[in-house]
């Protein structure tokens, strides 16, 4: 983590980026590097009860989290949720593209493209394609973050099974990532549910006590060039 970075992070919908990296985000910013992030639908509208009060809340909420870590949204792209898989996938890839060109980051952080959630995946892959490794291209780093329940609740299969390669301590940043949670409060469930605030403070021990670390968040290494 250097000064000056630039990084973004791509998400399906708002909340799923504080879900994953919320405290690496935080950790970033504290180390003076710049850090944006994309949405790419609202995470509303596939809900029966859904309205624009919900949607509001839901934006406001984005907002208000972002401000509390620190970082800024870059774009909302608000793309149908939970449909992504009924646009055309070029479209997604060009609009992830086209905001990778704008804020040119050196660093990536995204989907596991394991995940339950069809958006999930979808992003991961456009992420991807968007960031594709060709001459000119400035990001070195793609990491994918797991989200509590999208990630463990997925079929049991090599290509589903989040394997973590990186992992990085944010005891001194796990403040900020659960005032930013509590931003979401609608989406926050009661314990024991995999997205309520002790099963997610419980899923930050682990990972970090599994290296030896108070906290942590986990992701897997997509690519990472020095």
């Amino acid at each position: 983590m250097s000064r000056g970075e630039r990084i973004l992070v791509v998400a399906a919908h708002p909340d799923d980026d504080v879900l994953g990296c919320g405290g690496t985000m935080a950790r970033h910013v504290d180390a003076g590097a710049e850090v944006g992030v994309i949405y790419c639908t609202n995470g509303e509208g596939s809900r029966e009860d859904s309205n624009q009060t919900r949607e509001k809340e839901r934006n406001d909420a984005a907002r208000e989290a972002a401000q509390s870590l620190g970082i800024e949204v870059q774009a909302a792209l608000a793309l149908p949720d939970n449909s992504l898989d009924t646009i055309p996938f070029l479209e997604l890839v060009k609009l992830i593209e086209n905001e990778v060109r704008c804020y040119n980051p050196s660093t990536i952080y995204t989907h596991f493209s394991g995940d339950l959630n069809i958006d999930h995946r979808l992003v991961a892959q456009a992420v991807m394609t968007a960031a594709r490794p060709q001459p000119g291209c400035n990001v070195k780093n793609i990491y994918s973050y797991e989200v509590p329940s999208s990630t463990g609740w997925a079929w049991v299969s090599p290509s589903t099974h989040f394997v973590p390669t990186k992992f990085i301590e944010i005891t001194n940043f796990w403040h900020k990532k659960k005032a930013a949670l509590e931003k979401y409060v609608d989406e926050l469930r009661p314990y024991p549910h995999a997205r309520s605030l002790e099963a997610i403070e419980a899923l930050a021990r682990w990972r970090g006590a599994s290296m030896g670390l108070a906290m942590a968040e986990a992701f897997i290494v997509e690519r990472e060039i020095v």
